[in-house]
């Protein structure tokens, strides 16, 4: 009984849902840019992989060449 009464104080349902149209614009926007950023991790991310194995190859040789 007591957790209908606290729940209801978190839980807000509004008849008129147009209510929920402004909510959903703000959900999309933080969405997309969530989707964004992490694509963007991913991108620089894999440059980085790219510079790592370029200067481990060049490393490698130059300790061939000074044996």
């Amino acid at each position: 009984m007591l957790s209908y009464y606290v729940l209801n104080l978190f839980l807000y349902f509004p008849e008129d849902k147009s209510e929920y149209i402004p909510a959903s614009i703000t959900m999309a926007i933080f969405l997309i840019a969530a989707l964004l950023t992490f694509r963007l991790i991913i991108k620089v991310s894999k440059r980085e992989e790219l510079k790592t194995k370029k200067m481990e190859e060049e490393a490698g040789q130059h300790e061939r060449e000074t044996e």
